[in-house]
């Protein structure tokens, strides 16, 4: 029995100024390249529109997200500053997939997404490296 031919997606010819428009078709043929930059930001602006959340809130509790994940990744602790990492890495990524998107890097929105991002997940690792030692966590040190 013959296989069928696998979907390739790529940009339509009378696609928007942003290149959105995806079109599909199973002739090998007109295989090109897959947007992955514009369906990334096709993706983003589902959920904001899903959420309802300001561009603001979803950068906050993506950061706290990324956070809470790159913990449970490596393991390390919040004091370790490595999860905060994770969150400068998915953050940078977030922004480079703008940028291909785009075309140019839009530095007030971007400064924005950054500093949104970073924020609560900065302040969590340094409040958490700089507490006090308490109780019977101090004595056994």
């Amino acid at each position: 029995m013959r296989q069928p031919r696998p979907i390739r997606w790529w940009p339509a010819a009378d696609a928007g100024a942003d290149g959105c428009r995806l079109v599909r078709c199973s002739k090998a043929r007109h295989a090109a390249p897959m947007d992955i930059p514009g369906l990334y930001t096709r993706l983003i602006l589902w959920i904001g529109d899903g959420t309802g959340l300001s561009d603001t809130v979803l950068h906050i509790h993506a950061g706290l997200a990324m956070l809470m994940l790159g913990r449970m990744v490596t393991r390390r602790g919040l004091g370790t500053f490595v999860p905060l990492w994770f969150v400068v890495a998915a953050e940078a990524a977030n922004e480079i997939m703008d940028r291909l998107h785009y075309g140019s890097w839009r530095w007030p929105d971007t400064t924005s997404d950054i500093i949104h991002t970073l924020f609560w997940p900065t302040v969590i690792c340094i409040g958490i490296r700089l507490r006090p030692l308490s109780g019977q966590r101090a004595r056994r040190r």
